[in-house]
Parts: structure tokens; sequence; C-alpha cells
């Protein structure tokens, strides 16, 4: 089972062979470090929105409700659907959802195991640097718990919050700007460090790690204390032969990659993005921003 610390996966009811999902885009208040209230919008009151995990050959039914106060649609990031379902109203015949409307996105996976995502594609600038997006996981239903025994989604993000002056954490309650071009606050799964959520292992365990980034820049990811592979890229798995021995990855704008690791050095094991201002909170001096931890049970 794939986790995203913070995040739930989306239930499901299944009907007649179809899996029915419900999505509510809507604005949420959001809490990214303890005294930090984000303004944001997101799905079923979270941002990211919960994790979709499905299988291979399934028939699905996402039902998307538009709680915003403007049109949106959804966009299955990496996924081989229908033009009509693929979420672009500016560019396809796929339509948009006004307010207080719905529309269900119906279609097959037919796309083999792997990571991928879902977000905004209506009024990008704004909804997408809003929070406007989740994960969306095809799982392998050959793969055994002998395989991996840890299975982490990680979604990347940042935020540029208004009305905080550099080098101050303040608490309050904070509106985003997304036209900036610019981020003050970096996230995992839509929280800052030392408030995110660290990831447990045991020893000999081995581990997945699947990361998402839908924002507009780029991180790259280091693992202390281990080597790993990268065994996916889009949600396209690599030949073994094509795998190489790393400790940073690059988790680039509009990408999603995996890796696996054996868990063989017990400790507590820093992950972060290497940028030295995406682990800061507002180019605050402590560690925060883009960090999380491994950490031996």
């Amino acid at each position: 089972m794939v986790i995203t610390p913070n995040i739930p996966n989306l239930p499901y009811i299944l009907k007649k062979g179809v899996k029915y999902f419900n999505l509510v885009a809507e604005p949420v208040k959001t809490r990214i470090l303890p005294q930090i209230y984000v303004n944001a919008w997101g799905y079923n009151g979270l941002t990211p929105g919960p994790t979709i995990c499905v299988y291979p050959g399934d028939y699905v039914c996402i039902r998307v409700y538009n709680k915003l106060p403007q049109p949106t649609s959804v966009h299955w990031h990496g996924l081989d659907i229908p033009n009509i379902m693929d979420g672009v109203p500016a560019i396809e015949p796929s339509p948009k959802i006004n307010p207080g409307c719905y529309f269900d996105y119906h279609f097959k996976i037919t796309n083999p195991p792997g990571t991928h995502m879902y977000h905004s594609h209506f009024y990008t600038v704004v909804q997408d640097m809003m929070g406007l997006e989740g994960g969306f996981i095809i799982l392998d239903p050959t793969e055994s718990k002998k395989e991996i025994q840890r299975d982490y989604y990680l979604m990347l993000g940042a935020f540029k919050l208004k009305g905080l002056k550099e080098g101050i954490i303040q608490e309050g309650i904070y509106d985003i700007d997304p036209f900036s071009n610019m981020a003050n606050f970096f996230t995992i799964n839509g929280r800052c460090f030392p408030y995110t959520s660290l990831l447990p292992v045991k020893k000999d365990e081995h581990v997945r790690l699947r990361f998402g980034n839908i924002g507009m820049m780029n991180h790259p990811i280091h693992f202390h204390g281990h080597q790993f592979y990268e065994t996916a890229m889009d949600g396209n798995s690599i030949r073994k032969e094509n795998q190489f021995l790393k400790n940073t990855i690059l988790i680039s704008s509009g990408t999603t990659r995996d890796i696996e690791f054996v868990a063989n050095n017990r400790g507590i094991w820093p992950l972060h993005c290497h940028f030295p201002h995406h682990v800061s909170n507002n180019m605050t001096l402590p560690l925060g921003g883009m960090t999380t931890a491994v950490v031996y049970k």
C-alpha cells in the first residue's frame, strides 16, 4: 500500500465493475507550520488533495465538484486517456467545470503501474499555484510485500505567502500570491519542516519513495546515509541495466521520480532539497522547508 504522509488515500465505491471517486475542488485553510495557516485551494479540504490509487485495467469514474469562485478542470498528468477526459478546456474538447457544477471524468487505466499526478489545467497560473494538485498512483497487482516493504509518496510544493517580512516567522493566516515567480515556503505533502512527517523504516527493509512536482521550481533531493537506485520516471519503469546508484536526484517541474533503497544503515537520516533557500522557512536561520527524515524504528 502506498502511504502519503499527512494525506489520506481517496476512497471509492465499486459498482458493476467501475470504481467511483468523488473530488471536491474548494477553498481550504491549510496548516504548513504550527503557527502558520494558509488560505489555499485544494481537493476534499486538503492540499495536496487525497492520493488516488488504482490498478491497470480499472474503469474509473471521478466526479469533480467545483466549489471554487471560478471555473476549473482536472488534468490526469501522464495518463493515456481519451481527449475529452484530459481536462484542458482551453485547447481540447474537455469541458470546463463552472462554479456549482460537476463533471464525471471516466476512463480505463491503460498505463502500466507507476507514479502520476492530477492537477487543475484551467486558469493554471492561479489554480496550480493555489494548491490544486494530488497524487495518482497505478499500483502493481503482481508486486509482493517481499519486494517492497515501505512505499511512500511525497509531493513537493512551494508558496509565496503575502504579508510576511523576509526573515520573520509570525503567527497568522496568510494568502498566497499565485502570480509571484518566487517562493518563501517550501513543503513536502503540504507541510514545512519541522512540521513534516518523518518516514519510518525497519532495518533491512526494501523501501520505495515516490516524488511528484507540479510546481514551477526544480528540486534536487538529497538522501543522507544511503545510496539508492532511480527505478522509474514519469510513471515509466527504468530497466535495471539503466539504473544508476545515486544519493541525489533532480525532481524537475512536471515530473515524478521513484527511488528504491535498502534500509541498511541505522539512524535518523535527512532527506531534503539541496537548494539552501528551499530548506528555510521565509529565509529564517533554523532548518525548515522541504526537509524530512527517514527514521529507523
